[in-house]
């Protein structure tokens, strides 16, 4: 009888099986992700921030002029020298707001 030598596999199909395994844990990953946003209960958030007694949104936690777009003025970036650069990573993200004209 004969026997037959297993064949060898050419590196580019194992790399591409790899990523074939790879794309579908992926798919799993956003699709098990997208199901469990619809089983959420804020009931534990609310109670959170009315002990806390939160009022705004955080969006950064660096300086007072970044975390909320409402509680911020055109000056606070620059409070050390009006030529002062920006020294917090994301002052470059959020612009200041733009002042309203008062009636």
């Amino acid at each position: 009888m004969l026997t037959r030598p297993f064949p060898r596999l050419r590196k580019a199909s194992v790399a591409l099986s790899l990523f074939a395994v790879l794309l579908v844990l992926f798919v799993l990953t956003l699709a098990d992700s997208a199901w469990r946003v619809g089983q959420i209960d804020h009931a534990t958030d609310r109670v959170l921030v009315r002990e806390l007694g939160l009022t705004d949104l955080s969006l950064f936690t660096e300086a007072r002029y970044t975390r909320h777009p409402s509680q911020t003025d055109r000056h606070t970036a620059f409070q050390d020298h009006p030529a002062a650069l920006e020294h917090f990573p994301s002052g470059s993200f959020m612009t200041p707001p733009h002042l309203q004209p008062t009636p």
